[in-house]
Formats: structure tokens, C-alpha cells, sequence
């Protein structure tokens, strides 16, 4: 019986390390522009170098992406140093486009074409949006998630 628990615990425990990195293939997964171009994941996070970058996946059709868009553009607010990057899983180019200027959502805006099980949807476990993620200033990631804006981990990693 010890061994089986013993053997339980090695096998959870095993994957519960934060990843601080992104994966190559994560990295290489490409988004579209609101020009309608594909850039890969590693050049949007290469544009804003040096920055603390906060990651919102969303959607236009999302009740509880909607809902924490006061929150976020809260932070927005308070936190005008990072930068803001939505990541879109709206089911069409011209939905997430309709939704960006009906919400009135500022920021960097990228449609993910791959979608939830694509590489980067893969890599960070995808399984509920809103998400959010933080990228602190030398690259890495801070904060690997939290589905709610006003998440205190998510406003600590931000001030970081």
C-alpha cells in the first residue's frame, strides 16, 4: 500500500513545474495580424523585448472573457508600462475583427489560427479563456495562468 502511494505521488508530482519557457514549438506557431499576414509567436514576443507583456487569450463570443475585459482594461490603466497582447479564438478572422471595435479592445491583436489545440494551445494546456499569462522583462514567463483579471498573482507578476 506505501508503495503504491509512494509510486501515485512520484507520478503527479512529476508535472506539476511551472514551464518558464516557451517551447520551440510553441514559439514557431503562427498567428495572423489584423493586416491579415502570419507572424510566428517568437517575433511578436522579439517585438516587445524588454517589456513586461501580458497575454490575454479570448474571444468575441466568450460571456467570461467579456465580463473580465473592465478588469483588464483596469490593469491597462494602472499598468500602462506592459504591453498588452490579445490572442484571438474567435471562429472567424471577421468575428474576432467585429469583436475587437464592438468591445473596444486596446492592445496587440493576433488571431489564432492554429486554435485551442495548435502548438501554443498545446504548450500552455489551453483548456478555458479567458487566459491570461505574463511575460516579465527578460523573456520568461511569469506567470503561466490565471483565468481571472483582477487574479492577484496575475497583478504581482505584472508590477514585477
Amino acid at each position: 500500500m506505501i508503495y503504491t502511494l509512494i509510486l501515485l505521488f512520484s507520478v503527479f508530482s512529476c508535472n506539476t513545474e511551472v514551464p518558464t519557457q516557451f517551447s520551440e514549438e510553441a514559439l514557431n506557431d503562427t498567428f495572423v495580424t489584423l493586416e491579415g499576414n502570419n507572424i510566428a509567436f517568437k517575433d511578436i514576443l522579439e517585438t516587445h523585448k524588454g517589456k513586461t507583456i501580458v497575454i490575454d487569450v479570448w474571444a468575441s463570443w466568450c460571456k467570461d472573457c467579456l465580463e473580465g475585459m473592465p478588469k483588464v482594461k483596469a490593469l491597462q490603466s494602472e499598468y500602462k508600462e506592459a504591453v498588452y497582447v490579445f490572442l484571438s479564438l474567435d471562429k472567424s478572422q471577421n468575428a474576432w475583427k467585429k469583436g475587437i471595435k464592438k468591445y473596444n479592445v486596446n492592445g496587440e491583436h493576433y488571431f489564432m489560427q492554429s486554435g485551442w489545440k495548435g502548438a501554443f494551445g498545446d504548450f500552455v494546456n489551453l483548456d478555458w479563456i479567458p487566459r491570461y499569462m505574463v511575460i516579465n522583462k527578460t523573456g520568461n514567463i511569469e506567470l503561466f495562468k490565471a483565468v481571472k483579471a483582477d487574479d492577484d498573482k496575475l497583478i504581482e507578476a505584472i508590477k514585477k
